[in-house]
């Protein structure tokens, strides 16, 4: 079957100064994909998010995004080719306004489409709604996170990737975080998601890769993984 891969990175390397963090590692998006991007803590996952969105530059390998070689392209060139990012720490402004770090965000995506406006961003963020003229520090966690999500669908995206989805939130923020995944799969919007929670992870994701010291360790669908017990209490420590 062949699709139309919106990420394409092989043979990725990356260090931290001396230290070896990526080993080698192909990964790839493809148009309409849900992936969920799982590994212990210190595994390599948000250093691989890094490595694409142009955070860090790998020291080896190739990164396209849509075709286009983008191996140590500035993170707004590859912002600007359809890749959304709500970091892990949620990276909102808090000196600005709901409002404001809504509409700030607000453009076309890389075909013309505006499917996401800031009106319906609030209907689907309906606690948003209610807090226009918070400034963003004024928010929960939860509101915050919801928050960075809709400023990355103002932009139009052709992928999300949400590192640390659910990180710290209570559990009633967390059902409302999944239920949100799983409307932007429902629209058509490629996904990488990195979250502890596989079970719920696995109940979006077309496909799941599991990380270890920087390597891939198990790819394959959510019914493989859940067919595999013995990689989940290895890997994940459940």
């Amino acid at each position: 079957m062949n699709k139309e891969l919106l990420i394409n990175a092989k043979d990725i390397h990356t260090y931290y100064g001396a230290s070896h963090i990526l080993r080698g590692i192909d990964f790839s998006v493809a148009r309409g994909e849900a992936i969920g991007l799982m590994g212990r803590n210190g595994m390599g996952k948000s250093t691989l998010l890094n490595s694409i969105m142009g955070l860090v530059t790998p020291r080896s390998g190739s990164i396209t995004i849509t075709g286009k070689p983008m191996m140590g392209a500035a993170p707004y060139e590859i912002a600007r080719l359809g890749i959304a990012y709500v970091p892990e720490g949620r990276g909102i402004f808090g000196n600005l306004s709901v409002t404001e770090n809504l509409k700030m965000a607000a453009r076309s995506g890389t075909h013309g489409q505006r499917d996401w406006t800031y009106e319906r961003v609030l209907e689907t963020f309906p606690c948003l709604k209610e807090r226009l003229g918070h400034g963003g520090q004024q928010l929960s966690g939860g509101e915050q996170q919801m928050l960075t999500i809709g400023r990355a669908l103002m932009t139009n995206p052709d992928v999300l990737i949400l590192d640390e989805a659910t990180e710290g939130l209570a559990p009633l923020i967390a059902k409302d975080i999944w239920r949100i995944c799983a409307l932007i799969r429902e629209t058509g919007i490629s996904s990488v998601i990195v979250d502890k929670n596989w079970k719920h992870v696995t109940q979006i994701t077309d496909r799941n890769i599991i990380l270890v010291k920087g390597e891939v360790v198990f790819e394959g669908s959510s019914a493989e993984l859940h067919a595999r017990p013995e990689l989940l209490t290895q890997y994940l420590g459940v």
